[in-house]
């Protein structure tokens, strides 16, 4: 029976004639409404016609994570008077309920994405809801740019509708050409905020790490919240870690605890999301943050940290960062608190600093990891995502990663086009790394044991496991905590879709109702389809080849069957039954080509290593050739083949990126000589990497994983102040052997010794005082008169015109030695402007030496801004004018009769006027022996003392 109070109670019932008139004269919609509202379980029924009397269509709901698809597919049932799986059922990776009568299903934005690969029209979809917009996930901005392809393309008559608390409602318009935005107003509860700041100043931050006296502090902040306020407690922290340590700091708390996040068993976020009576604490992450209403909330206590994802694309390390939450992200969390009735949010930290905290998240597109939003946009056809209707364009840089990596996993040709074998792998809806991992360590070891490890990589084991990829291993085997069960259903999911076609396969989650098996409920790997067939109508063939990108102007598929004319609901054929488990379909049912499939299962990557062949069986259930800790090796070298690493003695390594890296004091890895980094992450301020995950492995494994990083090369540069030569073989950046270069080519050597006049200076070559004053007059010349003047006061300069004035010597040089013999002036001379004749000019305009009156020839220094004639005054005597270079009035500095400085002038004719007298009373005492004339003008110029003028 339908529970009318309850839909009668949600305030966006007042927005829907608007949303459907919208949605009629335009196909999309943007729909903006509080938290709390309804639009994210009303609405969907409404337009399914499930309730309020409109047509019936079936509606997908695209959710952004796992839990708040569940819950929202069983609020809309309870709504309904029914059980999940009738009117409404929901898919989420590795579980779905769902059946034949199904009209709303609630599916992550994962497994819609997937869904519109194989079957880019969507048949049998009526309308798509993308709830929680503001969030901006990569696989939701993806999403959206798809359908919009989709019905530009293909279907006009699907209808869009764009849903969020707090939507960028603009943006989202424009991407959805032009559509309306329809607002709906929420019954807005108040909610208070208190100011919580440590009493003592926290470290900020940094990777993963959190200061522990923070996480101290929050823990506190829940107390004093239980003291002072009534209801339950949500509290907010950046991820499962932290959750798990502040939860033990809660102990005897008069309240239950409760742990939410999105490795929480199912029974215990459900637990979270059902009222209870008695009082509660909840710990969660970000899931909390939206489409759920958790019942018995009215204060929530905000540790202002979050989780981004961030990609340091020069060292190929990716990993999740805490940062402070967005003011966006502050006030949806906040709101939590007023879902149900008056509330109060506890923000640990200050006013003054929420004013500083950024407006927004930051979108995923900008900051993560884009290997698999390439592949996505390649198998659609639009390798560069150019076409794509995004609300913020993906990096370059980050894009040129991306298709780095994946014509590294051969998931892509050189053009970008997705190969068979990358068909494939964007089937196997994991990163491009990780499917490479499965398909050839697949075909080394065993589809069982490759999806074993690739299940533990896709999901970092927790701390407690270790640092040792083979020992977590072990303990996932073994283990019977949450993430040892999430892990088995992963592997079990992943062996059956690495499957050789013909062999038994798993059907992705993803798979429509009724679009294979008859739809049923029921949960793990395989739950909810069956073999299924189709009519192949995007532009992908059988064989897995596919026309180029913008071929007839539509998207592109993914293999047989999986772009066609799927069945409406309940209406398929299949070898699947009609309700409980379902049995696994064949690869081709899932929607693999069967030519990509026995490409990834015959053509590895990279076979074995002859390693593994000639060791006998270790202790591996399944029994395999390898043991566990080479095949764990091989799985995550093929993976992350960057990232194999040499030790390079006291737990440090050099991994094949160029990145060195360390492990902690009591790692069991310390010893190892070689590893294979699975997780590792740069600490802020910090040249080498922190390993959190790798396993043991040997040379020949490294070889064979990284092949496409090996090269053989001579090697000629600078080197610690000489030209080195030699022959290397590398594995990237490790050095694996090296000999001497007898002959090395001349050309390389030029290039090395450049490379050392650019790091060490031209001061390498052989400068005398003449050629030292000839660069100085060749730079007074080209800073006053400029052309045809060369510069020569750079020796970057310099050296970019090395063709031009150190030929031929240059060429002829092998060693540092050799650039030592270059005689710098005479190379300098070759600069001057010959050409035009003005060379022959440089004594007249730049001399070397100038007369004074006492008959002397001073050097003129050219180094200072302007020249300088440092000459004794006596030498001067009756010279009226400053002498010029150039145009230019030297700077006259006037020395004693023992060469100390007395005086500087640019006026000589001043100076004698004025200056002099001074001069003269000041040192006439001093020097009795030299003449001192009161009037220097008329005396006669000398470089004697009196006695030696009277001598004559």
């Amino acid at each position: 029976m339908i529970r009318q109070a309850a839909l009668d109670a949600l305030p966006v019932r007042e927005a829907l004639p608007g949303l459907v008139r919208a949605l009629d004269a335009h196909g999309a919609a943007v729909l903006c409404a509080p938290p709390g509202t309804g639009k994210t379980t009303l609405v969907p029924l409404v337009l399914a016609g499930l309730v309020g009397g409109g047509p019936r269509r079936r509606v997908v709901v695209a959710e952004p994570r796992r839990i708040a698809a569940r819950a929202a597919a069983r609020r809309m049932a309870w709504l309904l008077g029914e059980q999940t799986g009738g009117s409404v059922g929901f898919t989420v990776r590795g579980e779905r309920v769902a059946g034949p009568g199904t009209v709303v299903e609630v599916v992550t934005t994962g497994v819609l994405l997937q869904r519109l690969q194989r079957d880019q029209e969507l048949s049998g979809v009526d309308v798509v809801v993308l709830d929680e917009c503001h969030e901006r996930h990569l696989d939701a901005d993806t999403v959206a740019a798809f359908l919009l392809d989709v019905r530009e393309t293909l279907r006009p008559e699907l209808r869009l509708v764009a849903a969020s608390a707090t939507t960028d409602s603009a943006g989202w318009a424009r991407v959805l050409g032009g559509a309306p935005v329809v607002e709906a107003a929420g019954v807005s509860y108040p909610v208070e905020t208190v100011w919580a700041p440590p009493a003592r100043p926290v470290r900020p931050p940094h990777g993963m790490r959190v200061d522990p006296a923070q996480l101290a502090h929050v823990a506190s902040v829940v107390r004093r919240a239980l003291a002072e306020r009534s209801g339950d407690v949500l509290c907010f922290l950046p991820g499962v870690g932290e959750i798990a340590r502040v939860a033990g700091q809660l102990g005897g708390v008069d309240a239950e605890v409760l742990q939410v996040h999105g490795r929480a068993p199912a029974a215990v976020q459900d637990a979270a999301l059902t009222a209870a009576d008695h009082r509660r604490v909840i710990l969660a992450t970000a899931v909390a943050e939206s489409s759920l209403t958790v019942p018995g909330v009215r204060v929530v206590v905000d540790s202002g940290l979050a989780r981004e994802p961030r990609v340091d694309h020069a060292r190929g390390l990716g990993a999740l960062a805490t940062v402070r939450a967005s003011r966006a992200a502050g006030r949806q969390r906040a709101g939590r608190a007023g879902r149900e009735a008056p509330g109060v949010v506890y923000r640990c930290w200050t006013e003054a600093e929420d004013g500083r905290l950024s407006a927004f998240p930051a979108p995923e597109i900008r900051i993560a990891d884009l290997a698999q939003f390439a592949l996505q946009a390649a198998c659609w056809g639009d390798p560069d995502a150019a076409g794509l209707a995004l609300l913020d364009a993906p990096p370059a840089g980050a894009m040129a990663a991306a298709r780095e990596v994946l014509l590294a996993v051969g998931a892509v040709d050189g053009a970008g086009r997705p190969s068979p074998r990358g068909l494939r792998m964007a089937r196997l809806g994991l990163h491009p790394r990780l499917a490479r991992a499965l398909l050839d360590g697949g075909a080394a070891l065993g589809a069982r044991r490759a999806a074993e490890v690739v299940a533990l990589l896709s999901e970092e084991p927790p701390r407690e496991y270790g640092d040792d990829l083979a020992a977590a291993w072990r303990a996932a085997r073994a283990g019977t905590d949450s993430y040892a069960t999430r892990w088995r259903a992963e592997a079990r999911r992943l062996e059956r879709a690495a499957a050789p076609a013909g062999g038994t396969a798993e059907p992705a989650s993803g798979t429509p109702a009724g679009s294979g098996a008859g739809a049923g409920t029921g949960t793990g790997a395989g739950a909810g389809a069956g073999a299924g067939t189709g009519t192949g109508a995007g532009r992908i063939s059988a064989s897995g080849t596919g026309t180029p990108p913008g071929a007839a102007g539509r998207p592109c598929g993914t293999g047989a069957g999986v772009a066609g004319r799927v069945p409406a609901p309940g209406t398929g054929t299949g070898t699947g039954t009609g309700t409980g488990t379902m049995a696994p379909g064949s690869a081709a049912g899932a929607g693999i080509p069967a030519s990509a499939a026995d490409t990834g299962a015959r053509q590895p990557a990279n076979p074995a290593p002859p390693a593994f062949e000639e060791r006998g069986a270790g202790p591996s259930r399944g029994g395999g050739a390898a043991p566990d800790d080479l095949a764990a090796g091989l799985v995550a070298a093929l993976a992350f083949p960057e990232r194999v690493a040499k030790a390079r003695g006291e737990g440090a390594f050099l991994m094949a990126s160029g990145t060195g890296a360390g492990l902690g004091d009591g790692s069991p890895l310390r010893h190892a000589p070689w590893l294979a980094v699975a997780v590792a992450d740069r600490p802020p301020h910090s040249a080498s990497a922190r390993i959190r995950l790798a396993a043991v492995i040997d040379e020949d494994t490294a070889l064979t994983a990284a092949a496409h990083l090996r090269t053989d090369a001579e090697e000629v540069r600078w080197e610690e102040g000489d030209v080195v030569t030699r022959a290397a073989q590398r594995l990237g950046a490790i050095e694996l052997a090296t000999r001497p270069l007898r002959s090395p080519d001349p050309a390389l050597v030029r290039a090395a010794l450049l490379d050392g006049l650019r790091a060490e200076g031209v001061g390498l070559l052989r400068w005398s005082a003449d050629a030292e004053g000839l660069r100085a007059r060749l730079g007074f010349l080209h800073r006053t008169l400029g052309g045809p003047w060369p510069d020569v006061a750079d020796d970057a300069v310099l050296l970019a015109r090395a063709d031009d004035w150190l030929e031929p010597e240059l060429s002829r040089a092998r060693r540092r030695a050799d650039l030592a013999r270059i005689d710098a002036g005479q190379a300098l001379n070759r600069l001057l402007p010959w050409a035009t004749g003005e060379a022959v000019r440089l004594d007249e305009l730049a001399p070397e030496r100038i007369e004074v009156p006492s008959g002397s020839r001073i050097r003129v220094d050219y180094t200072a801004e302007q020249p300088v004639l440092a000459v004794k005054l006596q030498e001067l005597f009756g010279l009226a004018e400053t002498p010029r270079v150039a145009g230019v009035p030297v700077l006259v500095h006037l020395l004693s009769p023992a060469g100390r400085p007395a005086a500087v002038t640019a006026d000589l004719a001043s100076f004698w006027q004025g200056g002099y007298r001074a001069v003269r009373a000041e040192l006439r005492g001093r020097y009795p022996k030299h003449p001192w004339p009161e009037d220097p003008a008329t005396a006669e110029p000398t470089r004697h003392t009196n006695a030696r003028l009277r001598r004559g």
